[in-house]
């Protein structure tokens, strides 16, 4: 591979010279390899030059390996039956330690130092090494650099394609310079041995030229969650290798202890590590079950058969399946099978993901629902194999591959909905239907949902007399036409219950549907009868009746019928297959179906966000410079490592000049103070514009794309107020109420003045429709530069027929978008705005301090049926909201307050300086004294 090239997925098998037998025999080991699927062998670097692993006494080694030339030629030799093979040739370095007795700690003394005690060069490596003499990175870093990178330059010249670098015998100051001389010296496969470094050290390995790293996998119990963490820091350095394996360490056999589990054992992490590694590295000897570590008295490894015929088959399966891509676990600690995803784009954006479902159990058989998995994939991916519906077998140590694709959202035309179906007959209404849940105020609201989830739906369904029923589920998107439908079953008590699944984000509705079933009450009668003795002669008439009148799919079962005795028929018509065509052909007399009911099958980050809120222009470096948009870019890294996915700026568009705000909310600003930048609209323009000082429109899709690259959102505060230097007064005075005197009232939430703003008017004369839908082309309009999260500042200040039009009408072209209501007010208008469809609602956690009040306050929003439509946000401060228990500065306080707020809600939200227990307030007010809002 040449540098810049994509490098390829290398699939590994490491071989031990002294186990592989001459070297003029082993063509036949590598003839082994390429037919089990490796496209790489990787073997230490024998006597051609130093090594750890091996003695320096040369005559032993050309003993051992047969080889009576020179070691370059063994070199090239190997490399040449290799290439011949379709295999790349690999080496393994250890710069950290050279043979004691070698002739190369003679020609550099000043690089080595003698380690004739057997102490231990690293706890972190195999052991201690009598015979080894360690590198002397204090005093010769840059001198031992240079000399490997010399080794690096004669191996490449001799055909060798790479090298494993073991990083653990390098010390950690010296590593990222070492690397790079490394990279420098060659353009083959770099590889850095990580297992066993610390989190800094990995970090500090960003940039240095690996074309790939190694995962701990071999110590890894199939459980634990540190082997996600690391993959995840890994993957921020290069592509990742996944050893089956511990190389030169306890063999698998060892740590199964009972070689019965031994194949599923082997299959299990095959299957894992083709998972979830960008390439796979096999130790000899995995193949074929041996308990021990490497020992040359042995003999050859090679020369042993496979342990079992499965093992080679998952051998040479998991060669093909190794995939790229990120992953991302799906599944949570004390799940019966492991579950992650995997995409070779950003799953983001992938059009197709695999879903692999693990058995970490080498002795139980478990069984997988997916309709959960497919909801924590958040809606993105819909599954073409497996029934949502149905949960999945899987054997122990059993790794099982779903192919999922991208379920595209809804996007329904606009405008009208279906009318709720009308019963033809009302006077032959003898099935009733009743407390359909889940429901909001009886349907008028959708209920809430993630896409990928399975909507159970129950209701109460009546009958006069004693009347069998017979019931389904009807469902289907909004705006499609046909039905699909489901059984539903007789709980208890007159209770049914039917399922459906929400494959896609979008808008559905479902219906229930009843009658009254003629045959099952037949059946339900001849049972009771015949079982009490009695004479049913008239009751087979009957039955016979009707099967005859059920049509000609039943006549067969008719004309048998006449030719029975009367057990027989009894018999018959009893059975399961009769009842099922007769169900198939039932005409459902008396059907009633109920009202139609909404669900919005939302994406995760509807329920499940974290929010950081800053404010743009403060990102500056720089106290006496206005900040830009480019200037936040600086900060997603810092952003992302706390935890955040969503990153939320109030206001960004140009602020007025009239009734400016100065320092604390005053009202005399000096010429530099910036103003509020809730006072929108200047002559620069207004809510479709961008504030001149933060950048251009193009740095903020730029942004835009800089926040997706570290997994961040951003969102944009909507707010409905103007400055009096807003354009729409020039151009659309229409749309304000205009005092007697030619002034307009400004803002006012007493005892809080905002002398920088004026309201619109949604009724004002020339208001509807114009005003409205200027509005929907302002979100429109940031939808267009990628946001998809809007905070709506002060809803309940704005009609609700205004709210209800716009998210639905937004949603219906962008189902993806998602609004967070801030409304701090009375709790049932709160909750009326969740129902007009807000995605996310503020709440009053900020203000909850007590155990009880905290214990009565999720009662209330996890009942019924708030639980249904309104997802609370846990913001634990704002920029206008420093709450008393925080004016303290405790850092216990701010600690505690922040883990309640992630822990008791799925999404919560900080305001910046909150992580660095900003506390000082107004004297007397939950407010922030110098508020960055000024």
């Amino acid at each position: 591979m040449k540098r810049g090239q994509e490098p390829p997925r290398p699939r590994i098998y490491m071989v031990n010279p002294l186990l592989a037998g001459p070297i003029g025999q082993w063509g036949v080991l590598f003839d082994r390899i390429a037919g089990l699927g490796f496209t790489h062998v990787l073997t230490a670097p024998l006597f051609a030059g130093p090594s750890l692993s091996l003695p320096a006494d040369f005559g032993h080694l050309q003993e051992a390996l047969g080889w009576h030339r020179t070691a370059d030629e063994a070199l090239e030799h190997l490399a040449e039956a290799a290439h011949s093979r379709g295999l790349g040739f690999l080496l393994d370095l250890s710069p950290g330690a050279v043979a004691a007795n070698g002739a190369i700690l003679q020609q550099a003394p000043a690089l080595f130092r003698p380690n004739p005690a057997g102490q231990s060069l690293d706890p972190r490596g195999y052991g201690a090494e009598a015979d080894a003499a360690a590198a002397n990175w204090t005093q010769a870093a840059g001198a031992l650099g240079q000399f490997w990178a010399e080794w690096l330059g004669r191996w490449q010249a001799l055909g060798v394609d790479g090298f494993r670098i073991d990083l653990l015998g390098v010390a950690d100051e010296t590593r990222p310079a070492f690397l790079r001389d490394m990279r420098a010296a060659t353009d083959g496969l770099l590889l850095g041995w990580t297992p066993g470094l610390s989190r800094q050290a990995l970090t500090a390995l960003a940039g240095t030229g690996l074309d790939f790293v190694f995962s701990s996998l071999p110590w890894w119990d199939f459980r634990a969650d540190w082997l996600w963490e690391e993959l995840a820091v890994l993957g921020g350095i290069a592509p990742v290798i996944a050893p089956v394996e511990a190389p030169f360490g306890a063999r698998l056999a060892t740590s199964v202890g009972d070689l019965t589990l031994l194949p599923a054992a082997q299959r299990r992490v095959l299957g894992f590590a083709a998972a979830v590694g960008d390439g796979l590295l096999m130790p000899m000897g995995f193949e074929t079950g041996e308990t021990r570590p490497w020992d040359p008295r042995r003999g050859a490894v090679h020369d042993l058969p496979i342990v079992e015929p499965g093992v080679a088959a998952a051998i040479a399966g998991a060669n093909r399946a190794t995939g790229q891509g990120s992953v991302r676990l799906l599944s949570g600690p004390d799940a019966p099978a492991l579950a992650f995803l995997r995409a070779a784009a950003d799953l983001r954006q992938a059009e197709e993901a695999d879903l692999f479902l693990l058995n970490p159990s080498l002795r139980r058989r478990v069984s997988v629902p997916l309709g959960p998995l497919l909801a924590a994939s958040g809606g993105r991916f819909q599954a073409e194999e497996a029934s949502a519906l149905k949960p999945l077998p899987l054997e122990p140590g059993a790794l099982r591959r779903i192919v999922l694709t991208a379920a595209a959202p809804a996007v329904t035309a606009r405008p009208a909905l279906d009318a709720t179906a009308k019963v033809a007959a009302e006077m032959s209404r003898r099935v009733a239907i009743e407390a359909v849940t889940p429901a909001v105020d009886g349907g008028a609201f959708p209920v809430k949902r993630l896409a990928g989830e399975i909507l159970a739906v129950e209701a109460d369904i009546l009958c006069d007399g004693h009347d069998q029923l017979g019931a389904v589920l009807l469902w289907r998107r909004r705006g499609e036409t046909a039905w699909a439908e489901t059984p539903m079953h007789l709980l208890l008590n007159d209770r049914w219950q039917g399922e459906f699944p929400l494959p896609g984000i979008g808008l559905y509705e479902f219906a229930v549907e009843a009658w009254r079933d003629a045959f099952a009450t037949y059946r339900d009668e001849l049972t009771k009868k015949h079982q009490a003795g009695l004479d049913v002669r008239v009751e087979l008439m009957e039955g016979r009746a009707l099967v005859a009148a059920a049509g000609p799919d039943l006549a067969e079962i008719a004309a048998r019928l006449g030719r029975l005795d009367a057990e027989g028929q009894v018999a018959l018509l009893l059975s399961n297959d009769v009842a099922g065509r007769m169900a198939a052909a039932d005409t459902r007399p008396f059907a009633v179906r109920s009202g139609v009911f909404p669900v919005d099958a939302d994406r995760l980050e509807s329920r499940f966000a974290s929010w950081y809120e800053i404010f743009p222009r403060s990102m500056s470096d720089d106290p006496n410079r206005h900040g830009t948009l480019r200037d936040v870019e600086r900060h997603l890294p810092r952003i992302r490592d706390m935890g955040f996915n969503v990153l939320y700026f109030p206001p960004i568009h140009p602020i007025g000049q009239t009734n400016r705000k100065g320092p604390n909310n005053t009202l005399t600003p000096a010429p530099e103070d910036p103003g509020s930048p809730y006072a929108i609209g200047s002559a620069e323009g207004g809510h479709d514009t961008l504030h001149p000082e933060l950048g251009t429109l193009a740095d903020f899709q730029h942004l835009v794309a800089a926040a997706a690259e570290h997994g961040l959102e951003i969102a944009l505060d909507f707010a409905i107020q103007c400055s009096p230097d807003h354009p729409w007064l020039k151009q659309h005075p229409g749309w304000f109420d205009w005092r007697p005197d030619g002034s307009i009232k400004y803002a006012e939430n007493p005892p809080k003045k905002y002398q920088d703003i004026v309201n619109v008017d949604f009724y004002a004369k020339d208001a509807v429709p114009d005003l409205w839908v200027a509005l929907a082309r302002v979100v429109l309009f940031w939808c267009d530069q990628g946001v998809r999260i809007f905070r709506v500042d002060n809803p309940h200040t704005k009609p609700f027929p205004f709210w209800e039009w716009l998210i639905k009408d937004i949603q219906l072209q962008n189902p993806n978008v998602i609004f967070l209501a801030e409304a701090f007010t009375r709790p049932k208008l709160m909750k009326g705005l969740a129902k007009l469809g807000f995605s996310q609602s503020y709440t009053y956690f900020t203000w909850r301090t007590s155990k009880w009040e905290m214990q009565e306050y999720l009662r209330e929003l996890t009942g019924y049926p708030e639980r249904e439509y309104y997802r609370p946000n846990f913001f634990v401060n704002t920029p206008d909201i420093l709450p008393y228990h925080l004016q303290g500065g405790e850092p216990w306080m701010f600690k505690s307050r922040a883990a309640l707020a992630a822990m008791l809600s799925a999404s919560y939200g900080i305001y910046n300086g909150f992580e660095l227990l900003e506390h000082e307030p107004i004297p007397g007010k939950e407010e922030y004294l110098n508020s960055e809002k000024y």
